[in-house]
């Protein structure tokens, strides 16, 4: 079985997100869906020659992680984005204050996660055990993911997915996100 990037196109022409960068963004994802395709096939092929105990299979037994999660958090993002963004729903708005107390202070802690210094993922999970809704930092694709999450809410913030429109204003970018957030898509997620 192999992975085919999906289309996402619809996306063009949403508030806050030049196409250029979403065009950008779309080729990037394509990457980590080849590369999940190349890497899958190799692993494969090293097994098939009993090469299993090899550097070059450990090697890409730990690419698989980075390629992989590229992939699906970048599907997770884009298909939380949308227009228009639609309204929050019920279900959400449930969760988020048993688990924060109020939407405002859900909404601060995201921020706040997403402004941090650096590059990576803020992420919303919820765990599967308690449902509760936590804020996660997830500095690579493929380290800081909390065990057995469920991801609802994806906000990419490496440089790519807001330079070429905001610079170094990530509040500008993380304001746009906002507005432009499919908030069905975050409702069907939930547990």
């Amino acid at each position: 079985m192999t992975y085919a990037a999906k289309d996402y196109s619809k996306l063009k022409g949403m508030e806050g997100f030049s196409d250029a960068l979403l065009n950008n963004h779309f080729t990037l994802y394509q990457g980590y869906v080849t590369n999940t395709n190349k890497v899958l096939e190799l692993l494969e092929q090293l097994l098939k020659e009993d090469k299993g105990a090899t550097p070059a299979f450990g090697e890409l037994k730990r690419r698989l992680g980075w390629e992989f999660n590229g992939m699906r958090l970048h599907e997770y993002y884009f298909e939380n984005l949308g227009k228009p963004a639609g309204e929050m729903g019920s279900k959400f708005r449930q969760k988020v204050a048993e688990s924060f107390g109020t939407l405002e202070l859900w909404e601060k802690d995201f921020r706040a996660t997403g402004a941090m210094r650096g590059i990576g993922w803020a992420v919303l999970y919820q765990d599967p055990d308690s449902g509760r809704l936590i804020n996660f930092w997830i500095n690579e694709h493929d380290t800081a993911h909390p065990s057995g999450g469920n991801p609802l809410l994806i906000m990419d913030v490496f440089e790519h997915a807001f330079m070429l429109d905001y610079g170094l204003k990530r509040a500008d970018y993380i304001e746009a996100f906002f507005k432009n957030i499919n908030w069905q898509a975050v409702e069907a997620r939930i547990k």
